[in-house]
């Protein structure tokens, strides 16, 4: 590693390093970069990673299937239930599952007001970044009102935990559609004032554009995907790609952007949070009856209430949490369009009761390589703006 540094020599100026992280305020999360400094200038700079790694997936090989989920919502924990259902997804493709439409319309409402905050958070810290509070104050409200529909879904708001493999674990109640319903319907207001102010706003314009570009072909080789590829111009999203949870139901359109740089990323999340209230309104308009989970009693736990009174749901309920139900041997690779890029699961069963492999397929960790490359010969101030428009997530860099 120490190699990568830039060595001083009678030939060269005098270089200063600086320490970007671990825990300067601007990273917003907990990883480094060692910066050689040539006054404001980056001229080069060596990433560590790894101070928040909790090898998830070790521990996933000593974890029934459904005690994973709770390792997933510790990845991009700003999009929590995406991780969720991905998970959930990648279980039903190893044992051969189909689950109720309504069950995968219930997924895509939650799947896409979690794009929602994520692309929030993002872009309301990039103001910040460049000297705008109020539009990150302003726009995190929001975020709690969909944290106020997960808990009255599942009970919990950061680290949901939310949905079962075969399903959903309760059908949405009354609450919950009024609360969604009262979402979609006052949040494109507010999000149209928050973005009169970055949108087209000068300073904003001057510390974005041309900030951190890549181009596509550099994006493609680094192995990026998610919004910092659209930025690039290149329209590629699983949801279109390889539809899953029948999104090939719905009509929306996918951003794209030219240079790759900063303003192209906080204009591609833009678009696509419309996209996703599009997606929303949809699934509720279009909502199928029937059930909320597959039938599928080796998985999915029973109701409470019978495992109080039903010998056969004790059983199931027993099996399931002690990790005993049979999993067919094989290898599978599921993934998702998450909040950051497409986020993958690469699982091997070899029949126990535990993966004998998991591998997250983590877009953080993938397009985060390439920083260095995005803010040599640029300012220090333009690196703390690219690392924003990155949404750099710690716990999805180390897992």
């Amino acid at each position: 590693m120490q190699e990568n540094y830039i060595k001083q020599t009678e030939e060269v100026p005098e270089y200063t390093y600086l320490n970007l992280g671990p825990t300067h305020p601007a990273t917003h999360g907990i990883f480094e970069n060692v910066l050689t400094m040539d006054g404001e200038i980056v001229k080069g700079s060596v990433q560590t990673v790894g101070y928040i790694h909790r090898a998830f997936e070790k521990i996933a090989e000593r974890r029934p299937y459904y005690q994973i989920t709770t390792l997933t919502d510790r990845l991009n924990y700003c999009s929590s239930p995406i991780n969720n259902m991905g998970w959930h997804m990648t279980v039903e493709k190893l044992i051969g599952v189909e689950i109720p439409k309504r069950a995968q319309y219930m997924r895509v409402i939650l799947m896409e007001l979690s794009r929602i905050t994520d692309h929030l958070i993002c872009n309301s810290v990039m103001g910040v970044d460049t000297g705008a509070l109020t539009g990150f104050t302003y726009m995190f409200q929001w975020r709690e009102k969909v944290y106020d529909i997960y808990e009255q879904i599942c009970g919990a708001r950061l680290t949901t935990n939310i949905g079962r493999i075969g399903g959903m674990e309760r059908d949405f109640t009354d609450k919950a559609y009024r609360l969604i319903n009262e979402f979609i319907r006052d949040f494109p207001k507010a999000f149209e004032e928050f973005n009169t102010m970055l949108e087209r706003n000068r300073i904003f314009f001057d510390r974005t554009i041309n900030t951190g570009a890549i181009s596509a072909e550099r994006a493609l080789n680094y192995g990026f995907t998610g919004p910092s590829l659209r930025a690039c111009g290149v329209d590629y999203d699983v949801r279109v790609m390889n539809p899953y949870s029948s999104y090939e139901d719905f009509e929306f359109d996918i951003p794209v952007g030219e240079k790759g740089d900063s303003y192209d990323r906080f204009m591609v999340r833009q678009h696509e949070i419309r996209e996703s209230i599009k997606i929303i309104k949809q699934a509720l308009n279009n909502m199928p009856d029937g059930k909320f989970h597959a039938d599928v009693p080796e998985f999915y736990l029973p109701p409470k209430e019978d495992v109080y009174k039903n010998m056969e749901a004790l059983i199931w309920h027993f099996k399931i949490v002690m990790g005993e139900s049979d999993v067919p041997k094989g290898e599978v690779y599921h993934a998702v369009e998450g909040g950051n890029g497409e986020l993958g699961f690469y699982l091997i069963s070899d029949g126990g009761r535990a993966p004998y492999k998991l591998h997250f397929r983590r877009p953080s960790f993938i397009y985060y390589q390439a920083f260095p490359e995005q803010i040599t010969g640029g300012m220090l101030s333009d690196a703390i703006v690219t690392m924003s428009s990155m949404n750099v997530i710690a716990g999805e860099l180390d897992a």
